[in-house]
């Protein structure tokens, strides 16, 4: 019996050394992976590559320090994070470089319509001109197609603080083909992009929304007011860069 309980006690002894050993050294990759995983991120390497973001996991407690020059890249980075295996917390620390603009400012009403289309693939930000004077919306440019000219008047009129649009796009005369819908971008991004694009929808913004993503299929939660609401959801995620599909388990209450 005592030889048992010696040998025993010899065991949890090896095991505990093992565990003491081997976690710390576990942690140590996992902690990596988070912090190169977000620098080879879809996000960090389009919208947050001229930002000064330095990343520092320590098991799995995340800290963002540097300087941005968009206020939204501070969310950005930090649902990005969120979004990754093993990311525990984010603590965001990030400061942004200059003054933001004033909330509802026609500064601040541009930057979010911007803002918006940039996660659409089925419009063009970069094509896209905004300006914006006591809450109106003008767009110029060219869009590709009428259909991309409506939806892209459509998504900058259900911004907060748009009074009205004026389109006053033009119609590429020669098609130009899109994004295909399944562009591989990791699902952390994916998420990211998601969060962000139902946030800066006036007809979302309220809306407790769960995301989560697996290989682009999107899948999510929460709480639907009604079958329109819940249907405008379903249609505003499928529309994010790439999104392969979208599963909605919203509750209607």
């Amino acid at each position: 019996m005592k030889l048992k309980s010696i040998c025993s006690i010899s065991l949890m002894a090896v095991v505990t050394a093992l565990l003491v050993t081997t976690m710390p050294a576990y942690a140590t990759k996992m902690d990596d992976r988070i912090e190169s995983s977000a620098k080879q991120s879809y996000v960090f390497k389009t919208y947050l590559k001229d930002d000064d973001i330095n990343i520092s996991s320590k098991h799995g407690l995340v800290i963002l320090t540097g300087i941005v020059s968009e206020e939204y890249h501070k969310l950005l980075a930090q649902e990005t994070l969120a979004g990754m295996p093993g990311v525990k917390s984010v603590d965001n620390r990030l400061e942004l470089k200059g003054a933001p603009p004033t909330a509802n400012s026609d500064a601040w009403i541009k930057d979010k319509v911007k803002i918006t289309l940039l996660f659409h693939r089925s419009v063009s930000a970069s094509g896209t001109e905004v300006d914006v004077k006591d809450g109106i919306v003008t767009l110029d440019g060219e869009a590709t197609s009428q259909a991309q000219k409506e939806l892209t008047a459509e998504y900058a009129n259900d911004i907060e603080g748009v009074v009205a649009v004026n389109n006053e796009m033009t119609v590429a005369s020669t098609p130009t083909k899109s994004r295909t819908v399944g562009e591989k971008i990791d699902d952390a991004s994916i998420i990211a992009q998601v969060k962000m694009t139902l946030l800066f929808h006036r007809s979302t913004s309220a809306l407790h929304t769960k995301v989560e993503c697996k290989r682009g299929n999107v899948t999510v939660g929460g709480i639907a007011k009604n079958g329109a609401e819940k249907d405008l959801v379903s249609k505003l995620v499928s529309d994010v860069t790439g999104v392969k599909s979208v599963t909605n388990k919203m509750v209607i209450s």
